[in-house]
């Protein structure tokens, strides 16, 4: 059974910096897609970043892109999010997702599976 755990949220200053870290259990790992997603209360799941775990390529949001990265620890099946220069926008649910994506958007909420519980992140201003 695929098993996605988020890990590593919490309450911040804007300016200040989390790391979300995402285990990934029951699935073949290296053919994987493994992203983050964020939800603020009344809008849209968006994509934040993703990482494709075989070839390393990297993905990100506009709104994220020099603030957050996005990295694997294969030994360990697990992805993280460093998150830094955080902004009170960023506040929201972020969860894990994992898919096997054939040709289709890295940010696309349909193109994964498979989904962890959530992890709150809340950035005070």
């Amino acid at each position: 059974q695929v098993q996605l755990v988020e890990s590593g949220g919490g309450s911040v200053q804007a300016g200040g910096s989390l790391r979300l870290s995402c285990a990934a259990s029951g699935y073949r790992y290296s053919r994987n897609c493994l992203a983050w997603f964020r939800q603020a209360p009344g809008k849209e799941r968006e994509g934040v970043a993703a990482i494709y775990t075989g070839s390393g390529s990297t993905y990100y949001a506009d709104s994220v892109k020099g603030r957050f990265t996005i990295s694997q620890d294969n030994a360990k099946n697990t992805v993280y999010l460093q998150m830094n220069s955080l902004k009170a926008e960023d506040t929201a649910m972020y969860y894990c997702a994992a898919g096997l994506l054939y040709g289709g958007s890295w940010s696309s909420v349909y193109e994964y599976k498979y989904w962890g519980q959530g992890t709150q992140v809340t950035v005070s201003s």
